[in-house]
């Protein structure tokens, strides 16, 4: 294997695809878009199948959906090893770099606490929701942090350290009133969301940060991978597979359920290969095959991610969905559309003006970063 130490001077255009990729799935989703083109699908039809892969698997088991926050955390761990490396070049001390890393945590652990705001009492903590993907990202960039000057095969056991500490959590610890192991709603993580924040039978838990430190974990491993060998793609591609497999048999055979609520090490492994397949045949399809038409559509709005995300969560779930509704409302009849495609018309034309802000802001150079 050919390694070398040079660190790629191009931009890896396959990687802004993947985020910009990864927002626009989440854009589209907030306007709606698949709850009201499920609705148009007849039960039990191919259609509907389908469509039901945009949702979230309730307990056991995994839908597309459910590897939407793995991969925006693994893609966070990529572009955090591009960021540190380049500030290590540029002399910035180990203490500086930490602070920078404490204050976009807490700025990202503010801005998952506000976009769930839609109750009066929201800062009591009993409505408090800190399973989002913004809050749990705050305490998955201080590990990976602070994992991140070891060499990738310490990682690798650190991340190894932290599904056996999630099995040994929900397995042995055993609580009055709580069954020990995956139950929903009665394990270790909905015992520490009672005790903390007084919620119970909690589906997902605040303690997800822990498994899913091994997403972001990964991202970082992986941004090495790139940075320091020539044939990434020999590392990545059987480690996607290995991942896999490894996920899906520990499921297959009962040892340890794929369950995304509380990120069972069976999901994390079997996430993190896809995110380790689909990153690798993106860098071979576009960094190495060259083919990059049409990517200027996802580069706007992933170099944008976390503006655009807030923007469609905050602004756009409690006001412009429905303005946009409601200004278009006209044209259902006058077009003679059923009120469901009509719904669907309106939720595109949402994702559309969302798109145009982010492509305004990438004309100006205007790009916010926390």
């Amino acid at each position: 294997m050919n390694q070398t130490t040079v660190v790629p001077s191009g931009r890896l255009l396959s990687l802004d695809f993947m985020r910009g990729l990864i927002m626009v799935l989440l854009a589209l989703e907030s306007t709606e878009f698949y709850v009201y083109l499920h609705e148009l699908c007849n039960r039990d039809s191919f259609s509907a199948a389908v469509m039901s892969q945009f949702f979230h698997n309730d307990w056991r088991g995994l839908h597309f959906w459910d590897l939407i926050q793995p991969a925006f955390m693994f893609m966070a761990g990529i572009a955090m090893t591009y960021s540190l490396t380049r500030q290590k070049e540029q002399g910035i001390s180990w203490n500086e770099r930490f602070l920078k890393i404490l204050k976009r945590s807490s700025l990202l652990l503010f801005w998952g606490i506000i976009k769930r705001v839609h109750t009066p009492d929201w800062l009591s903590l009993n409505a408090l929701d800190l399973t989002d993907i913004l809050t749990q990202l705050a305490f998955t960039t201080i590990i990976a942090f602070l994992l991140f000057d070891f060499k990738i095969k310490y990682q690798i056991l650190a991340a190894v350290g932290i599904l056996l500490l999630t099995e040994f959590l929900y397995r042995f610890w055993s609580i009055p009133g709580f069954v020990a192991g995956f139950t929903d709603g009665r394990n270790i993580g909905s015992y520490l969301d009672y005790l903390w924040f007084q919620q119970k039978g909690n589906h997902y838990v605040f303690i997800n940060w822990l498994p899913t430190a091994v997403h972001t974990l990964a991202g970082v491993i992986v941004g090495k991978l790139f940075m320091q060998f020539k044939q990434p793609l020999a590392w990545l591609v059987p480690a996607g597979i290995i991942l896999l497999l490894s996920g899906y048999t520990l499921d297959f055979f009962e040892v340890t359920l794929i369950i995304k609520p509380i990120a069972t090490s069976s999901f994390v492994l079997a996430s993190l290969g896809f995110c380790c397949l689909l990153v690798a045949l993106c860098f071979w399809w576009i960094d190495l095959r060259k083919h990059q038409k049409g990517l200027l559509f996802f580069q706007v709005i992933g170099m944008n991610s976390i503006f655009i995300y807030l923007f469609f969560e905050i602004v756009g779930r409690n006001w412009f969905n429905s303005y946009v509704i409601m200004l278009l409302s006209p044209m259902e009849i006058l077009l003679g559309l059923s009120h469901h495609w009509f719904l669907v018309a309106a939720a595109l034309a949402t994702f559309a003006a969302e798109w145009g802000i982010c492509y305004f802001l990438y004309r100006k150079k205007i790009f916010f970063k926390l």
